[in-house]
């Protein structure tokens, strides 16, 4: 198993700065691998302390010069304690800044809810100007990585806290912010949507449900904003029922911004599996996850549920 996604983009970062000039600043966390970024290059790293809304005007200021700048530290620090100046100083302006958050829901496990991001996607989504994405393995995070370089404008980045099992293969693997990947694409009865750490259970409930005789459609999101409407929408005309699966609150994540598109443009059934009006809480991920309706068998259910009301509307 790979390092977790956090690692890999750290550790792809690092190498890209062999070549590529930008500056990176953090929060005094050891969150995303590259706390030897200015040992290894000098005056281009720069630790704030704890910090968070400093750590955002200075990568502003910084950014305002014309530099690329990558600032790293917790999702739930950046999009909470220093959400002001993220929509002000960062997306107001439109300044080349790239956030790399760590720990974003309920992967993060006993660190509890104080560090566990469960809200950051809607605040961020809702900013003017911000790009949103959420690599699902390390070979698709350190894609990410590449292109967050090469990318202009306001980005936020949402990793895991804990390593996962890798769902692409590097060789042939490729990223492009505002496109979504469609994994299985024989089924034609249901549509599995999902982001992140639910890639991975969105594919083994693909798995399960073929042994019942329901063929689903598995679409990765590592762009939440801009979605890929194109895709979600041709999906979902296909199967006529659609489950959304994000490690995220159901409200103004993923969920909502499928059922969005949907609803004016193609609708659907349509499930959201996610966190319901629930704060995280410490524990083993896992069991988090089956507390919360979000383990496999979980969407599992919720495709067996909308294929069911289409053949009884048949």
């Amino acid at each position: 198993m790979s390092l977790a996604t956090r690692m890999e983009f750290g550790k792809e970062l690092i190498e890209i700065a062999k070549t590529r000039d930008f500056m990176l600043l953090s929060a005094d966390t050891k969150a995303c691998g590259i706390e030897n970024f200015g040992k290894l290059y000098p005056g281009r790293e720069y630790n704030v302390g704890i910090a968070e809304q400093n750590l955002i005007g200075i990568a502003a200021g910084i950014a305002s010069c014309g530099h690329k700048v990558f600032a790293t530290t917790y999702a739930v620090f950046a999009s909470m304690r220093a959400c002001e100046q993220v929509r002000t100083f960062v997306c107001y302006p439109n300044l080349n800044v790239a956030l790399i958050c760590s720990h974003g829901g309920l992967q993060v496990g006993p660190d509890g809810a104080t560090h566990m991001a469960t809200e950051d996607i809607s605040i961020m989504r809702s900013f003017p100007n911000m790009t949103i994405i959420h690599p699902s393995d390390a070979v698709s995070a350190r894609a990410a990585a590449r292109a967050a370089v090469d990318f202009e404008g306001p980005l936020y980045i949402r990793l895991m806290r804990d390593p996962v099992e890798d769902i692409y293969d590097e060789a042939t693997y490729s990223f492009e912010i505002g496109k979504a990947k469609v994994l299985r694409d024989n089924g034609n009865d249901v549509t599995i949507i999902a982001t992140g750490v639910m890639v991975g259970k969105a594919l083994e409930a693909a798995e399960k449900l073929q042994t019942l005789g329901i063929k689903a459609k598995v679409v990765d999101v590592p762009t939440i904003k801009p979605l890929d409407e194109n895709t979600v929408v041709e999906a979902a005309r296909v199967t006529g029922a659609v489950v959304t699966a994000e490690d995220h609150t159901i409200y103004g994540g993923l969920g909502s911004a499928v059922a969005e598109v949907l609803g004016e443009k193609c609708p659907v059934r349509m499930r959201r599996i996610g966190i319901k009006d629930a704060f995280g809480e410490s524990g083993a991920p896992e069991l988090l996850y089956k507390k919360h309706g979000m383990s496999v068998d979980d969407i599992v259910a919720a495709a067996q549920n909308l294929t069911g009301e289409k053949s009884n509307t048949l």
